[in-house]
């Protein structure tokens, strides 16, 4: 479990955009076998501006811009892992992924398997995902439950600049195959403290952002900022909140769950995600396995509805809000 980050006397005040590129660029400063691809990603800059600036550092053969064919850039990145480069792809949107399936399923996933440990595959692909900047059709998905249930894929979700920052950085070194999907209505949502010369942060392992014993609210990705902001309300009325970000979907740090939940006793998960088969599942079912004898009330889920992200008419509506998270934990302390 990381606990509680501190700030820093040597931080730089950054967005999530900006500690994304930071990230980027020191990952490929310290090590030649870092390469940049996708759609994009070099001249311009990316569809975000995620990798603004990187190709002039580094130049062409490091940040390389590619057609507009998904499959094409993750079939690439595994060629590229399997030989010794330590690949970063870039999908401009998560909801162009699927595409891709193919190559990150069926060998990504399976390259150290299927050579008994002969070949890893060091790459990251990373997708802007999630709602909230009012886009078009496929684009504000919140698919992170798909690769969640594929062995051999690790999932991460940062939730801040510095965790984003550290998270990448540890993507980077991982010698097996990283989904990190970058929420983008926090990508300029606020500057805060990163440690642009700090240590990589532990991969596999939740944050806990918060300390209480009343309850355990648990979330990631861009839900984190409405689950803090309930948090905040439950204080106000006295009641002590532990927020954890699980960061990491898989491998999925049980442990620190568990430990929670069997302190306090009860628990609200947050994603927006759509509810049925998500992630708030798993951990639900984990926490009836493993802390079933301190639970005081039924686990209770705040997700997004079983359908289509809607248009932006609709857009704030299928998004969890503090609202939504302040009534189930009252719920769950009053059963």
């Amino acid at each position: 479990m990381a606990e509680l980050q501190t700030h820093s006397a040597h931080a730089v005040p950054m967005n999530l955009l900006e500690a994304v590129n930071r990230a980027l660029a020191r990952a490929m400063a310290e090590d030649d076998s870092v390469v940049l691809l996708g759609e994009d990603i070099g001249t311009n800059g990316g569809v975000f501006r995620a990798t603004e600036g990187l190709k002039q550092q580094f130049g062409c053969r490091r940040v390389m811009d590619t057609p507009l064919a998904e499959n094409l850039i993750a079939g690439l990145a595994v060629g590229m892992a399997s030989q010794g480069l330590k690949p970063v792809a870039e999908i401009q949107f998560m909801g162009f992924i699927y595409a891709a399936l193919e190559q990150i399923l069926s060998h990504a996933a399976r390259l150290r398997n299927r050579t008994r440990g002969r070949l890893s595959c060091p790459l990251v692909i990373r997708a802007p995902y999630g709602g909230g900047i009012h886009a078009p059709e496929h684009h504000s998905e919140s698919t992170e439950a798909l690769f969640a249930h594929i062995p051999g894929l690790r999932v991460v979700m940062p939730s801040s600049p510095a965790r984003a920052h550290g998270l990448l950085l540890a993507a980077i070194q991982c010698p097996d195959p990283v989904i990190f999907l970058e929420p983008k209505r926090l990508y300029r949502l606020k500057r805060l403290p990163v440690v642009a010369d700090g240590d990589p942060l532990p991969l596999d392992t939740c944050f806990t952002l918060r300390t209480g014993d009343d309850l355990t609210l648990i979330s990631w990705g861009a839900a984190i900022h409405e689950t803090l902001g309930a948090a905040d309300q439950l204080a106000a009325d006295g009641i002590n909140a532990e927020v954890i970000d699980v960061a990491c979907l898989n491998p999925l740090d049980r442990d620190t769950l568990v430990a929670s939940v069997s302190r306090t006793g009860r628990a609200v998960i947050v994603h927006e995600a759509p509810g049925h088969g998500g992630m708030g599942a798993e951990i639900a079912a984990t926490l009836a396995n493993q802390a079933l004898l301190h639970l005081r009330a039924p686990v209770e889920r705040v997700t997004g509805y079983d359908c289509p992200m809607p248009y932006f008419q609709l857009e704030q509506h299928y998004l969890p809000d503090e609202e939504r998270i302040v009534a189930a934990a009252k719920r769950t302390l009053a059963y």
